[in-house]
């Protein structure tokens, strides 16, 4: 798994950002101009000394919507909670899982093909963020 650091307004080139929403269902007409632009950035990173970016790979979170190749946006300032997809370090590899804490801790899989990871005493388990946004293609 490789980590990025987020970007901190160095070298960024903000993109047109259309202000018109498209529709889901019957096509709207359009404007043709730019209401201003954005820098996806100030989207997905709310503290940018404390969030990064990972490559997803592997089939067990498909049911939460990532996968394989998605770019993950993390937040290592946030306080995992129950429910919160996150990244974590399991025995010396890294994982992305929702965390369950009751009625017992564990790494979830959002595939039924995998096993939870248990968490417990013995267990080498270090939570290293929370995932804020999914970045992935649409087709």
């Amino acid at each position: 798994m490789t980590f990025y650091p987020a970007a901190q307004g160095t070298g960024i080139t903000p993109l047109p950002f259309f202000g018109d929403r498209v529709a889901a269902g019957f096509p709207s007409p359009a404007q043709d101009y730019v209401e201003k632009r954005i820098d996806i950035n100030e989207i997905c990173v709310r503290h940018p000394a404390s969030t990064y970016f990972v490559r997803a790979t592997g089939d067990s979170m498909i049911e939460g919507n990532i996968h394989e190749g998605d770019i993950l946006v993390v937040d290592s300032s946030l306080k995992p909670q129950h429910g919160n997809i996150v990244i974590a370090s399991v025995d010396d590899g890294f994982t992305v899982k929702r965390l369950q804490l009751h009625p017992r801790a564990q790494l979830m899989p959002m595939n039924p093909a995998f096993a939870p990871i248990l968490i417990d005493e013995h267990s080498q388990v270090e939570i290293f963020g929370v995932v804020t946004f999914i970045i992935h293609a649409a087709l």
